[in-house]
């Protein structure tokens, strides 16, 4: 029997679903286990930054509607890349256990955050990483860099940038922790919502792929990131605003930590919240609503309203 996963083409996505294919393999032999391949819009246009060309649903789109026309019967996403909301037909069945979660930097001479002169052009495409790396030091210069995680390290070894920030998970995934200057501490750099999980998205009525794919949930991983995602949702937040949260377990307890920037860095706006496991959802949508109270709906609102303006161009 075929068992068809979609996923993208980068070299990062590949690697992610071919995990996937050897673990479902290895739990039932008797599959034909096929990765079907899908181009996205964010895959195709790479010379803009993701916040001004729609954000976090141009690289799942293609794939849900390959989903929805059952040509496949698994997509494989990195969930930092999948919006709040999906179709309502599809539905995340499965979280694989998380990678590292933090940003990595990567430096010609390795040196380390606190060690770049002033002045030195860091690369990122993520307003996250560059609000917070300029509330952090402001003499960095933060250069828009899109593409893949290969593409991103030669413009470094080029000259280009002197540092780029990429995911830790991703550079582990594609066997390059030995470029990594500095794994960057959640408590400088706070992760983007679901950074270094895989989310497993299914038809809700494809009971046969559920049962298949239950094997791979890892609960710790589930609460974690419903958490930080339920943060993106009360906020409403996508690639134009620099928001981040991260969530962590420790036995039953749940501890989630939050943050909206303005995109200059000037002011950051941090709380966090703790509580019981099974109150994951509450306690997302509870320290959203802190932000807010804190001055976070200001930040949004100047955000979304010069969005509309420059649309309006």
């Amino acid at each position: 029997m075929k068992f068809k996963i979609g996923t993208r083409g980068s070299r990062l996505a590949l690697a992610q679903s071919r995990w996937v294919k050897e673990k479902i393999e290895g739990m039932y032999p008797e599959l034909n286990v096929e990765i079907k391949v899908f181009k996205t819009t964010g895959d195709k246009i790479l010379d803009s930054p993701l916040s001004k060309i729609g954000g976090k649903g141009l690289f799942v789109k293609e794939i849900e509607d390959a989903l929805l026309r059952n040509e496949i019967n698994v997509a494989v996403h990195s969930m930092k890349d999948v919006p709040v909301e999906i179709p309502g037909r599809l539905m995340f069945s499965s979280f694989p256990e998380r990678e590292d979660p933090r940003d990595a930097l990567i430096s010609k001479g390795d040196l380390g955050l606190d060690q770049l002169p002033a002045g030195s052009r860091i690369g990122t495409s993520s307003l996250r990483r560059a609000s917070q790396l300029l509330h952090l030091r402001s003499d960095l210069e933060i250069v828009s860099l899109r593409g893949n995680v290969e593409t991103r390290i030669e413009k470094m070894a080029s000259g280009h940038v002197q540092a780029v920030i990429l995911a830790a998970a991703g550079l582990k995934r594609l066997g390059l922790s030995a470029r990594i200057t500095q794994f960057v501490s959640t408590d400088l750099l706070l992760p983007a919502i679901g950074q270094g999980a895989l989310g497993l998205e299914v038809r809700r009525n494809d009971e046969w792929a559920i049962n298949i794919l239950d094997f791979l949930n890892h609960d710790e991983t589930k609460v974690t990131v419903t958490a930080e995602r339920a943060v993106l949702r009360k906020l409403e937040g996508g690639c134009q605003v620099p928001l981040a949260a991260f969530a962590r377990l420790d036995g039953e307890r749940l501890y989630l930590q939050a943050m909206v920037a303005e995109i200059d860095g000037t002011r950051v706006i941090k709380d966090e919240i703790t509580g019981r496991k099974d109150q994951a959802e509450e306690l997302g949508v509870a320290l959203a609503g802190r932000l807010l109270k804190s001055g976070a709906d200001k930040i949004l609102d100047a955000v979304y309203l010069r969005d509309a303006r420059n649309d309006g161009e």
